[in-house]
């Protein structure tokens, strides 16, 4: 009897369940300063639901659908703990340790997921981890670490959108900080200092989880250039990447007892499933933006990078309207530099640079440039620090308005003009030069071949016996392009028209 007890609590719709919250409700979390507070849960049709909140006390109907919506009236960022006690009949939910502030969720694949204690500066930033004004929420997913390795039969039971992320709000300490993102945890920690206000990172990354995983199945399918994505069996539908379906496969392995839809059974990298498992759950609660680090399972096909940014560009628009926030920020990072055949990164120059180009298609967005810090041989760089920060520019240039250098050069044009091409850049500072005090690498005419570049002021000059029809920048899957500029943040890979 507990049994079947057990197994009923933990479904989402219940005709009369008990008092509960939505998932993302618990001690310790942040709620989104200066907008609405939302706040949602379930419980027995037709009773009462008292919620009271900073001062104020709500009620509200239960629907016969088991549901209930309360709002506040938004706040001003607060450092000081507050509770929320949630009361029907006789049960009593009471939520403590409440900040006010910016929610960041932070989603991607395993470089957004890599956990702080590989981080490089771990052993360091370890004994700083103590941060009041930073909270946490990191589920655990199923099939965490697990590789290559065939998934058990409880895990495929469990393999739903309800039960795939499971974990709560934690205070940021030396213990929680070991699993949190690194990207994530270094952004926060930026943004703290500087506006010295709560943040709360929701980290639901996914180690080698495809785009169209973070993306709804009914935005694929109502998209004329992305409806292919869902027309079969997923793990046999050539329009998604090839190393997706081969990893998911191997997870499968020979179970017969999936959960599975019309596209196929049900697994991390399934197109629409972090979707519905971690974005669709918290879609009612305000957040103040979103960190994006995803490409490398994209990039191993070059079909697959010729569309990631359309894809990218769907995504980012889809959350836009489902948060109705047309202006949320999306800060993404552009994979690094690194030169292996396992992970076909003969095409990661060509990503890289539309990465790069999106920032002229898509508002209230920045890109952080990481190929700098990459591994020749390895896909994970140990060096989130730099990355986190890099973000953080982005977030309090255009997001906290603070007069900072957002980002290291990014090309304007490219002009020929007397036998030399004129590169212009935005974001140059007080001048460019080369990150090592050497001659500038990294610059080619023809995308190959490098060639001498020299800088004058705040321009690139290349000498050239003939007008090319583009010129390069850092156009090797590891490059080791160095220009940067006074705030030694480096230059996005580029290529670009000469005029």
């Amino acid at each position: 009897m507990k049994k079947i007890f057990a197994i009923i609590f933990c479904i989402p719709v219940i005709a009369f369940s008990q008092l509960q919250t939505a998932k993302i409700f618990a001690n310790n979390m942040v709620l989104q300063r200066e907008k609405p507070i939302h706040i949602w849960g379930r419980g027995i049709p037709e009773k009462i639901v008292l919620v009271s909140f900073s001062g104020e006390q709500k009620r509200v109907v239960i629907n016969a659908d088991s549901s209930w919506n309360i709002f506040f009236k938004k706040q001003k960022a607060n450092a000081n703990p507050q509770s929320i006690s949630i009361i029907s009949e006789n049960e009593k939910i009471e939520l403590k340790n409440i900040l006010i502030g910016d929610i960041w969720l932070c989603i991607g694949q395993s470089n957004m997921e890599f956990p702080m204690k590989r981080e490089m500066h771990f052993k360091t930033e370890m004994h700083e981890a103590n941060q009041p004004l930073i909270k946490l929420y990191n589920p655990w997913f199923l099939g965490k670490y697990f590789g290559s390795e065939a998934f058990s039969a409880s895990m495929n039971k469990k393999m739903n959108a309800y039960e795939f992320y499971q974990g709560t709000w934690q205070n940021c300490d030396s213990e929680s900080v070991k699993e949190i993102s690194a990207v994530g945890y270094y952004f926060a920690k930026s943004i703290v200092v500087n506006e010295k206000i709560p943040i709360g990172i929701i980290n639901l990354a996914i180690g080698g989880a495809p785009i169209e995983s973070f993306i709804s199945k009914e935005t694929l399918s109502n998209n004329k250039q992305f409806a292919e994505k869902l027309q079969v069996n997923w793990l046999n539908n050539d329009a998604l990447p090839q190393w997706v379906r081969k990893r998911a496969k191997e997870n499968i392995g020979n179970a017969i007892d999936l959960l599975s839809d019309d596209i196929g059974p049900n697994h991390a990298f399934k197109p629409g499933f972090a979707y519905e498992a971690g974005i669709l759950p918290i879609i009612g609660m305000p957040i103040k933006g979103v960190l994006f680090y995803l490409g490398e399972s994209n990039a191993q096909e070059i079909d697959r990078v010729n569309e990631f940014a359309d894809l990218q560009k769907l995504m980012i628009d889809d959350y836009r309207k489902k948060w109705n926030e047309l202006n949320m920020p999306f800060y993404w990072v552009q994979l690094s530099s690194m030169d292996t055949l396992n992970y076909k990164s003969q095409f990661w120059p060509e990503f890289r640079d539309e990465q790069r180009k999106l920032l002229a298609s898509i508002s209230y967005s920045g890109m952080a440039v990481s190929s700098d810090a990459g591994f020749i041989h390895n896909v994970h760089p140990t060096d989130k620090k730099i990355i986190g920060e890099r973000l953080a520019r982005w977030a309090l240039n255009k997001t906290y308005h603070t007069n900072i250098i957002p980002s290291g050069p990014l090309p304007l044009s490219a002009k020929y003009k007397d036998g030399k091409i004129v590169i212009t850049f935005q974001y140059t500072g007080d001048n460019l030069h080369s990150s090592d005090g050497k001659l500038l690498r990294g610059f080619s005419t023809n995308g190959k071949n490098e060639c001498e570049a020299n800088i004058k002021k705040k321009k690139v000059f290349i000498a050239v016996n003939e007008k090319p029809a583009f010129v390069y920048y850092g156009w090797k899957p590891f490059t080791n392009a160095n220009l940067v500029n006074s705030e030694l943040l480096p230059a996005s890979t580029f290529k670009i028209k000469v005029n």
